[in-house]
C-alpha cells in the first residue's frame, strides 16, 4: 500500500498539535459526533435507565386492582398428662396432641373512591413527561456534541494560525539581524522582533493547552478520541427560515413545554385521587382453612372452613391529613401549570437568543473576510515599505499582528456560526436523530414501557438482569 506522505504529514496529533501521525485515520464529521454521544453518553444512558424505572410505577399503580393473597401455617404438639412411673417401671398415662392448620385469604379491593384509577392515569401521565425530558436531554447531548466538535475544529485552525505567525516572525528577526549587520537597521528593530516572537510562542503553547482541553470535553460527551476533526459547515437541516417560524416551531415542538403539560396532567389526577380518600370504600375477602387435629386416644379428625365478607368502611374523620392532603395537591397543580408558563418563556428567550447568536456570527465571518483581505494588502505594502525604508519593523510587526487577530476572529466566528446552527436547532426541539439522519439507532422509551405497564409477576429486568 502506497502512502500519502504529504497527506500524513499534514496530520498532527491533536494532543500536542506537533507530532506526526504513522497511518492514516478516518475522518470524523460532526454528525458521526453527534451519533457517538448519542449511543454512548453515560448521562444520557443513566436519564434512559431513570425513564425505565419510571415506567415501573404504572404497574406499581395498578396493583390496586388487583387481588392480595397470602398463606399461611401453623403447627404444633402438646404432650397431654403427667408421666409416672408403676411398680414394674412403666408410664401409667401419658399422650400427644397434635393440631395444624393451613389457609389462604384473598382481598379485593372493589371500590376505592377512584384513587387507584387516578393513581395509575397520573403515573402514565409522569411516564410521559419523563418521555419528554429523556428527549430535551438528547437534544442537549446532540448540542454538546456538535459544540465539542466545532470548539476543536476552532481550536486546530489557532493552532496552524499561531504556528504560520510564529514562522513569520523568525523571518523578521532574521531580517532584522541581516539588517543591523549591514548597518541598515537598529538593535532596537531586533529587539521588537524578539519580543514579538516570544509572545508569538506563548500564544501557541496557550492554544496548544486550550486545544487539549477541548478535546477531553470531547472525549467527556462523545466518548471517543477525536480524529481528523474539519471545519464543519452550519447546521441546514430542519432549520427555520425566519425568527418568527423557530418562536411558533418551539412553543409547539419543543419536549420541555410538552413535559411541563404532561406534570400538570398528572398533579390533577393526584388532586383527584387525594380527594378519593374521603370516598367510601368497599372490601370483599375470602378465605379457606384446613385444620387437622391427632389425638393418640381418639385418633385424628379434619375440619375446612371456608368465608367470604364484604367490607364497607365510610370515612368520616382521619385527623385532619385528608384536608391538608387535598390542599397540598391543589397547591401543587397550581404550581405545575406556572411552570407551564415558564417553560415557555424560557424556549421563546433560548430560540431569540440563539436566532441573535446566529445572525451576529454569519455578519462577523463577512466582515472579518473582508477585513482580513484587507489586513494581507497592508502587510504586503508595509514589507515593501520596510525595503525602501519608509517603514520600520515595529510597522511590519503591527501590520501583521492585524492579520492574525483578524484570521483568529474568522475562526471563532465561523465557531460561532455553526454552535448557534445547531443551538437554534435544539431551541425549537429539532436537534434530533431523525432530522439530522443520524447513523445511529434510535431509542424508543415505548418498548420497555409496553413490556412491564401490565406485568403481574417477575423479578427480571425486560433486559433480563437479575
Amino acid at each position: 500500500m502506497v502512502l500519502d506522505i504529504g497527506k500524513l504529514a499534514r496530520m498532527a496529533l491533536l494532543s500536542s498539535g506537533l507530532s506526526v501521525l504513522a497511518t492514516p485515520v478516518s475522518a470524523e464529521t460532526i454528525f458521526g459526533a453527534m451519533a457517538k454521544a448519542y449511543e454512548n453518553n453515560p448521562d444520557l444512558n443513566a436519564v434512559r435507565a431513570g425513564l425505565r424505572a419510571t415506567d415501573e410505577g404504572v404497574p406499581i399503580a395498578k396493583s390496586g386492582y388487583r387481588p392480595q393473597i397470602s398463606a399461611t401455617a401453623t403447627g404444633s404438639r402438646i404432650r397431654l398428662g403427667q408421666e409416672s412411673l408403676g411398680r414394674r417401671g412403666t408410664p401409667l398415662l401419658q399422650e400427644d396432641f397434635r393440631t395444624g392448620s393451613a389457609g389462604i385469604t384473598i382481598t379485593q379491593q372493589v371500590f376505592d373512591g377512584f384513587q387507584t384509577l387516578n393513581n395509575v392515569r397520573a403515573a402514565e401521565s409522569i411516564v410521559f413527561s419523563s418521555r419528554e425530558t429523556l428527549k430535551a436531554n438528547e437534544i442537549s447531548i446532540l448540542l454538546a456534541a456538535a459544540q465539542s466538535y466545532a470548539d476543536i475544529a476552532r481550536d486546530q485552525q489557532i493552532v496552524a494560525i499561531r504556528k504560520q505567525n510564529l514562522a513569520f516572525l523568525k523571518e523578521q528577526l532574521n531580517a532584522a539581524n541581516a539588517r543591523l549587520e549591514v548597518g541598515e537597521g537598529t538593535r532596537t528593530d531586533v529587539s521588537i522582533a524578539e519580543a514579538q516572537l516570544a509572545n508569538a510562542q506563548a500564544l501557541l503553547v496557550g492554544a496548544v493547552a486550550q486545544l487539549k482541553q477541548s478535546e477531553s470535553v470531547y472525549v467527556q460527551v462523545v466518548g471517543d478520541t477525536p480524529t481528523g476533526i474539519k471545519q464543519p459547515s452550519a447546521a441546514s437541516k430542519a432549520l427555520p427560515r425566519t425568527l418568527d417560524d423557530a418562536v411558533t416551531t418551539g412553543l409547539r415542538d419543543h419536549p420541555s413545554i410538552a413535559a411541563a403539560e404532561y406534570n400538570v396532567d398528572a398533579a390533577g389526577y393526584q388532586v383527584k385521587s387525594a380527594e378519593g380518600s374521603m370516598l367510601p370504600g368497599v372490601v370483599v375477602q375470602g378465605s379457606l382453612t384446613r385444620n387437622t387435629t391427632d389425638r393418640e386416644s381418639t385418633g385424628g379428625f379434619d375440619s375446612t372452613n371456608g368465608s367470604i365478607t364484604a367490607r364497607l368502611e365510610v370515612p368520616l374523620y382521619q385527623g385532619g391529613a385528608e384536608y391538608g392532603q387535598i390542599r397540598q395537591a391543589k397547591e401543587r397543580l397550581g404550581q405545575r401549570r406556572i411552570l407551564v408558563d415558564s417553560a415557555r418563556v424560557d424556549v421563546r428567550q433560548t430560540i431569540v437568543a440563539a436566532h441573535a447568536q446566529l445572525e451576529a456570527a454569519q455578519a462577523t465571518i463577512a466582515a472579518t473576510k473582508l477585513q482580513i483581505r484587507a489586513a494581507n494588502m497592508a502587510l504586503a505594502g508595509v514589507i515593501e515599505e520596510r525595503k525602501v525604508g519608509q517603514r520600520t519593523t515595529l510597522d511590519v510587526l503591527d501590520a501583521q499582528q492585524s492579520v492574525l487577530s483578524a484570521k483568529e476572529g474568522l475562526v471563532a466566528a465561523q465557531r460561532n456560526a455553526v454552535v448557534a446552527s445547531y443551538a437554534l436547532l435544539a431551541s425549537i426541539g429539532r436537534l434530533t436523530v431523525k432530522s439530522q439522519g443520524l447513523e445511529v439507532a434510535e431509542y424508543r422509551a415505548e418498548e420497555h414501557y409496553e413490556a412491564v405497564k401490565d406485568k403481574w409477576f417477575g423479578l427480571r429486568t425486560v433486559d433480563d438482569r437479575p
